[in-house]
């Protein structure tokens, strides 16, 4: 039997373990650290964030973040987005992960949201595959770019001409 909770300090490193399993999110995850505390910290200063944990016989086997998105489009609806969602390797294939997204659907509907989404790395295609299972359509291209030189990118984009 699998339950879901919200996380606690406690089972932080065990999530920030379950995100770096694998060869696409190891590098950009990195060891447990501050920095995950500090994160871990503001998602529970938030009204609208929540960490999620699975946990069967005791030991943590799932996570993933969950963000209700206010917006003004789509006629004021209320988003989720579904982000850091994973599952231990040798679980999966076994319906946890079905579980846990249902789990996450039921939570957007507890806070009003219209809409679920979520992003997925191209790099993973049994995970777009199961994505698509759950009813999840390929409907947008999605854009990311990093800020970590934040005030050169702004400096950079000011001096462009328009």
């Amino acid at each position: 039997m699998i339950s879901f909770r919200a996380a606690t300090r406690a089972d932080l490193d065990r999530a920030v373990e379950l995100i770096a399993d694998d060869s696409v999110a190891a590098t950009r995850t990195g060891s447990f650290g501050p920095a995950h505390v500090a994160g871990f910290e503001a998602i529970q200063a938030s009204p609208n964030d929540e960490l999620v944990v699975g946990e069967h016989e005791g030991r943590i086997v799932a996570t993933m973040q969950l963000t209700f998105v206010p917006g003004i489009s789509r006629n004021g609806a209320t988003r989720l987005l579904v982000e850091a969602a994973r599952v231990d390797a040798a679980l999966r294939g076994r319906g946890v992960g079905r579980l846990f997204m249902a789990h996450a659907h039921q939570r957007g509907v507890e806070r009003g949201c219209a809409l679920a989404q979520l992003t997925s790395d191209k790099e993973r295609p049994d995970a777009h595959r199961f994505y698509r299972s759950l009813g999840y359509a390929q409907s947008h291209e999605g854009f990311k770019r990093p800020l970590t030189t934040a005030g050169a990118l702004v400096a950079e984009e000011a001096a462009r001409p328009a």
